[in-house]
């Protein structure tokens, strides 16, 4: 008995000294994380200017519903989402198998150069390409110098060719990342399984989907996930590249939050239901991101 009684409160010493080491970082996430989210929605449920604010209900739900500016918003963020999203995961995957073959010399170089736009100044990199699309940007002296266009591409102040330059900034800075998932999964792949798929006769596109794409699929998912979530968030490249112009033809919903809150006569209340949107975009996408990639727990 007495060994008993020892064993347990040597557990119990255990489970306190573990949770001693974790109560900061608990704490922290309850005070930044937590408690701000459950004031955000309290917060979506006031309506007023300013910090005159006053409980009314579903008022700012239902101004969600007719709001055409929140759907333009809503629509771009989209148009975003369904092409850069896959783009950026096509891209990392590919680039992560050409840069995972021994034989290829170089690799750390381009490793690091592929992944250095992830942590480069947003702020930085958003201006370089607002200046490298202009009308006499040096992407236009290129293409102008190659005769592959006649005259200059009205890349910020065309609605259709600034979200391209939108897609093609946030591709540019995020493909490394997922790049890095990708190339580290490929490392713990036994190449006896490749070795025993060339003796079969499969080719390098056969060994790709069959094995390359099947063993890093919980990885493609977590960063599909991660990709949605962080283009539904999009602001950065949008505030400093077109200013959600021309028009609103660029503007996401972050930039409509942030609009709402700074920009128009501040409507914090209303401003937090927009936020909540994303919140609901984000789960309802994740979930069918689960369920189209088959991750549950009978499978």
């Amino acid at each position: 008995m007495k060994a008993i009684n020892t064993g347990d409160s040597l557990q119990k010493k255990n489970n306190l000294t573990g949770w001693a080491f974790v109560l900061l970082a608990v704490v922290g996430i309850v005070a930044f994380y937590f408690y701000p989210m459950i004031e955000a929605l309290l917060l979506s449920f006031k309506s007023g200017k300013g910090a005159n604010l006053e409980f009314s209900g579903l008022a700012n739900y239902k101004r969600l519903l007719v709001d055409t500016t929140f759907r333009t918003a809503l629509s771009n963020t989209f148009i975003y989402l369904i092409i850069q999203v896959p783009l950026m995961i096509v891209l990392g995957l590919f680039i992560s198998v050409l840069l995972n073959d021994s034989t290829l010399r170089f690799r750390s170089f381009f490793r690091t150069a592929i992944f250095l736009p992830c942590v480069t100044s947003l702020v930085a990199y958003s201006v370089v390409f607002k200046y490298l699309f202009a009308p006499d940007g040096m992407v236009n002296q290129a293409l102008l110098g190659l005769h592959i266009i006649g005259t200059p591409i009205q890349w910020i102040t065309d609605p259709f060719w600034a979200k391209i330059t939108i897609i093609i900034a946030v591709t540019w800075r995020w493909t490394g990342y997922n790049m890095i998932f990708y190339l580290s999964s490929l490392q713990n792949i036994d190449q006896s399984i490749y070795e025993a798929a060339k003796i079969d006769g499969a080719n390098a596109f056969t060994q790709f989907f069959k094995i390359t794409v099947p063993l890093l699929k919980p990885i493609i998912l977590f960063t599909s996930i991660t990709s949605t979530i962080g283009t539904l968030q999009i602001f950065d490249e949008i505030m400093n590249i077109t200013k959600g112009g021309p028009g609103n033809a660029t503007m996401s919903i972050s930039q409509y939050i942030y609009n709402l809150s700074f920009k128009y006569s501040p409507d914090f209340g209303y401003a937090a239901t927009v936020s909540y949107s994303i919140v609901i975009l984000i789960i309802i996408l994740s979930i069918i991101q689960f369920k189209v990639a088959g991750d549950n727990k009978n499978g």
